[in-house]
């Protein structure tokens, strides 16, 4: 038994792919050896390159006007600072997709969005003529509101604008506006704006731009209708400055109201600018409201020019301190003392005048002592013969009189006769008139 047993084991062994001969094989056959041989070097070879261009795939760089986030399964990578991307000189390494993904957020470059829905309908024509400049009016038709932008100004009588309640009504205003935008928090604005997925060939600028679109475009129609109604349709006319500052101001306080926590701004967005590019009153009543504004224009600038020229003259007649003075002189409870200061400040004309009168006062004061010395000196010779003194003093006025006159005519006087005075002027009397008078 056990000697069978081992000669079935020995021929077993005898059979047995090793030992037996080697098998010569034909030249197909190693052919086809040869081939399977190079085409697993070459997969290897083709293998490892696609591993080392995956891994090379993940190499990013980040421009100077953008920062990027890193999404590891669809979430955020990293904490604190290290969760944004800033820009570099060599690029980052993330785990190619779908491990993981880098979104690139532009956040100095700013957008601009324009802003129609309180413009009257024009048609595609209409724009393009606009758009290329052309002066051609627009025909005016009827409003209508379900085509037709408009907004609300209050009207001129109005002292609550809000509530209206001196039952006046409000004015309709045509208006195009424009906001200027950034990403300002790319971590805030990815979590809270929704974005759709990127298609091949899309730039997440784009559609970024797309979806925040309808969002900043509603807060700022909110914004524009609130702010609006706090002013007057000439001064929306008018305040072009003044009234973008408001509707920026309204539209950053809706931006900031929209938090979670303590964090503001959910939207990661910071507004740059709100411009009002274009205003106009209804083209139904052109005609009639530029009358209007033209007279009440032509109104504020006369009233303007009255009150310059009005300033003009108390500048001239009493210098800045006019109207305090001639408001002082009005008014009976106003200190002696302060009338007295505000006449020693007066410039102008009244300042040439009391100038003149206390000169003409010194004159006068002056003279008045000189004739009274000299009567006083004649007073005891006029005692002694007053006829002789008179006769001298009325003598020497009359010389005094008739060697200032250019012309003497000397008329005797006669009982019931005719006057006749032959009249034979000095030719250069009027010149010697007319030389004083240059002079």
């Amino acid at each position: 038994m056990t000697e069978n047993n081992h000669k079935q084991h020995q021929h077993e062994q005898d059979d047995s792919p090793d030992n037996l001969p080697p098998v010569e094989l034909d030249a197909a056959s190693r052919s086809l050896s040869e081939a399977l041989r190079i085409s697993f070097i070459i997969l290897k070879i083709i293998m490892i390159v696609l591993v080392v261009l995956f891994l090379v795939s993940g190499f990013e760089t980040v421009d100077s006007d953008e920062q990027a986030l890193v999404l590891r399964f669809g979430k955020i990578r990293g904490v604190g600072e290290n969760r944004i991307l800033k820009p570099r000189a060599w690029p980052y390494w993330v785990f190619p997709y779908p491990l993981e993904e880098i979104v690139k957020i532009p956040v100095k470059k700013v957008v601009s969005l324009d802003i129609r829905s309180f413009w009257y309908y024009q048609s595609e024509q209409e724009m393009l003529a606009e758009s290329q400049g052309q002066t051609k009016p627009t025909r005016a038709r009827t409003l209508e509101p379900i085509i037709d932008g408009y907004c609300l100004t209050r009207s001129e009588k109005q002292t609550d604008a809000l509530s209206g309640s001196d039952g006046s009504d409000y004015n309709i205003i045509h208006s195009k506006w424009q906001l200027r935008y950034r990403i300002k928090d790319p971590e805030q604005f990815f979590r809270n704006v929704f974005v759709k997925n990127l298609k091949p060939g899309d730039v997440y600028f784009d559609i970024m731009a797309e979806s925040i679109t309808p969002l900043l475009k509603s807060l700022l129609e909110d914004a524009v209708v609130t702010a609006m109604v706090n002013y007057t349709i000439d001064e929306a006319v008018k305040s072009q400055d003044r009234i973008p500052k408001h509707v920026k101001k309204l539209l950053t306080e809706k931006l900031d109201n929209m938090k979670s926590g303590e964090t503001k701004n959910m939207c990661g967005i910071e507004i740059e600018s709100v411009l009002l590019t274009n205003i106009t009153w209804p083209r139904q009543v052109n005609d009639a409201f530029r009358a209007a504004h033209n007279a009440s224009s032509d109104s504020r600038t006369a009233v303007s020019n009255a009150g310059t020229y009005a300033q003009n003259k108390l500048n001239e007649a009493a210098g800045p301190v006019a109207e305090q003075l001639y408001t002082a002189l009005g008014d009976a409870n106003v200190a002696d003392e302060v009338v007295e200061a505000l006449w020693a400040r007066v410039a102008g004309d009244a300042q040439q005048r009391i100038f003149d009168a206390m000169e003409y006062r010194t004159k006068v004061v002056a003279a008045a002592k000189a004739n009274a010395d000299y009567f006083r000196s004649l007073l005891p010779e006029y005692r002694r013969h007053p006829d002789i003194v008179v006769q001298s003093i009325y003598r020497d006025a009359i010389e005094a009189i008739m060697s200032k006159a250019d012309e003497k005519f000397i008329v005797e006087p006669t009982e019931g006769e005719e006057i006749r005075v032959y009249l034979s002027r000095d030719p250069t009397i009027k010149r010697k008139h007319k030389n004083k008078e240059d002079n």
